[in-house]
């Protein structure tokens, strides 16, 4: 009997950073590396990954990382790990591109090489276990399931997947192979909870391809196309629709360009025709009804870019009369207040919005009638729903129960819960230090709570900064205080304000330097104080304050 635990420290209760452990006595193997893009309350952040201290306790037990697909929510986070734990890392001819891509950002992640090309027919053998695959359907190729074979059953992680009978080859997925691994007893299934909700029927690729069809060849003026860079299964069907209504596709930005040019090398992206991509320079020559432009954003998130568009201030493309914009990605519930903005950006600049959305059920993720069919080809003992905010985790977990798994073998974990196997059971038996890193710039981990809250007093109420110059053994102010404020009030129409404002500082700091046990801390505390007191009072808004003591003295400065 072996010792098992399921530890996941993302991609549970929220959207994205996927991030999975099952530890089978002393071996853990990693299922996915994760990100997220921030919320809208996360400022100045450019993305979000899971805490690594569990595995960075652990490096040395770690067999290996293997990655399901080649989306940021499975990948992101490898630079911030490998470049300091270089651990062997597994993942489909694609995905191992795609991760490769997102090394090169970092200088010590891009020398990693441990790099393992696998296939849904391989078989790694760790002793008493054994790790294979299956293909699923997602909007990428090379999409596999992991199947971690131990002694006492098989611990299964879908990744992100669907059913699509009429997928081409690239993203089929093989049924007799799922009911092999369900004859072969399953322990427990971790399964894509992202469109649990849904009890519409996913439209088919063939069906979102002949709407993109349709698009270009009804509108008469130029196209813009915002998707997901790494939605290679999109492009493709971008590409192909532009041929087959004689029109060019323009790509915008480095990342999309990296992605296409890595799929075309692997043969993932088949071009109809080889001029079919035109460059940034012919762009300005090319007919209105003769071009695609084919928008990702930085990072892969259109939206910004539409606005710049929309704005003049995207340093390609001005939307203007006649422009279409069309989105082929699926907007998250956290982006939908941001993107009811963009449409109303892009109608002001004259273009028409399209979305995909609008006319068919497109979704990367499976459905109920999905879930229920893997839940029964793989007829799981324990079944936890992973990849997806709570409510569809809770749905999730009453189709598993509809599918005749017991209520008392469904478990919704939460971040960093520790799921362990234990005298027939599973049940959750403890928790790890688990939660958000937060990624700006090169800082990893260095921006916290209060520098958040911070950010936010700032960007809502802006800074309010007090200058004073004292001779603290003289105990006496030097030189008048002097107030600057930035985002806070317009200084030359709120004289008063600030007249008054430096009075109370002159008070607050005499009566400090008056005090036999001075201290600078306190002094520096009590100006903050008084001055928010001051300052709410008269504006009900709270700026971040910033005190500035200086200190001279005077018999020094006369004798030089």
């Amino acid at each position: 009997m072996s010792k098992i635990k399921v530890v996941a420290l993302g991609g549970v209760r929220e959207n994205g950073k996927n991030m999975y452990a099952i530890e089978v006595d002393d071996q853990i193997f990693v299922a996915d590396f994760g990100l997220k893009y921030p919320d809208n309350e996360l400022l100045g952040i450019d993305v979000v990954i899971p805490d690594l201290t569990y595995l960075e306790e652990n490096a040395d037990k770690i067999a290996g990382i293997f990655l399901t697909h080649g989306h940021a929510d499975a990948i992101g986070a490898l630079p911030y790990f490998v470049s300091e734990h270089p651990v062997p890392v597994f993942g489909s001819e694609l995905t191992i591109a795609m991760a490769k891509l997102n090394m090169t950002a970092s200088p010590k992640a891009k020398k990693f090489r441990d790099f393992h090309v696998i296939t849904e027919k391989s078989v790694i053998d760790f002793g008493k276990i054994k790790v294979s695959f299956f293909p699923t359907t997602h909007s990428i190729p090379g999409s596999l399931g992991i199947v971690i074979e131990t002694p006492n059953g098989s611990i299964v992680y879908t990744g992100d997947f669907k059913f699509d009978q009429s997928a081409s080859p690239k993203y089929h997925t093989d049924l007799s192979r799922l009911a092999k691994i369900g004859d072969r007893k399953v322990l427990a299934l971790l399964s894509d909870s992202n469109n649990a909700e849904s009890p519409y029927r996913s439209a088919s690729e063939h069906e979102i391809y002949d709407h993109i069809t349709e698009t270009f060849r009804y509108h008469e003026g130029r196209v813009i196309v915002a998707s997901v860079a790494n939605n290679i299964q999109r492009i493709q069907q971008v590409i192909n629709a532009a041929a087959a209504n004689n029109r060019r596709v323009v790509l915008t930005g480095r990342e999309v360009e990296r992605v296409v040019k890595t799929a075309i090398r692997l043969k993932d992206i088949v071009l109809p025709d080889e001029g079919i991509i035109a460059t940034t320079k012919e762009l300005k020559t090319m007919k209105p009804e003769e071009t695609v432009v084919l928008e990702t954003g930085r990072m892969g998130e259109p939206l910004k870019s539409l606005q710049r568009m929309a704005t003049n201030k995207h340093r390609l493309v001005h939307i203007h009369e006649g422009d279409l914009v069309y989105i082929t990605t699926t907007i998250s519930h956290a982006m939908e207040t941001m993107a009811a903005r963009t449409r109303d950006m892009i109608y002001r600049a004259g273009g028409e919005v399209k979305a995909i959305s609008e006319d068919i059920h497109a979704s990367g993720h499976a459905n109920k009638d999905d879930l229920q069919l893997m839940i029964n080809l793989l007829r799981p003992r324990f079944v936890i729903p992973v990849e997806g905010e709570y409510r569809l985790l809770e749905a999730h977990a009453e189709i598993a129960k509809d599918a005749g798994i017991p209520a008392e073998n469904v478990i919704i974990p939460n971040v960093g819960d520790i799921i362990s196997y234990e005298k027939g059971k599973m049940h959750i038996s403890g928790h790890v230090d688990a939660g958000n890193t937060m990624i700006d710039g090169i800082g990893v981990g260095d921006i916290g709570n209060i520098v958040l809250r911070d950010r936010k007093m700032l960007a809502e109420d802006g800074i309010f900064i007090a200058v004073v110059t004292i001779d603290r053994k003289k105990k006496k102010i030097v030189a008048k205080p002097k107030i600057q404020s930035r985002g806070f009030v317009y200084m030359k129409t709120s004289r008063d304000l600030l007249n008054e404002s430096g009075e109370l500082v002159a008070k607050t700091v005499q009566k400090q330097l008056d005090n036999k046990s001075f201290d600078w801390s306190t002094l520096k505390q009590a100006v903050r104080d008084d001055l928010s007191r001051f300052l709410f009072d008269h504006t009900k808004r709270r700026p971040v304050i910033l005190p500035v003591i200086m200190e001279v003295n005077q018999n020094s400065a006369k004798r030089q």
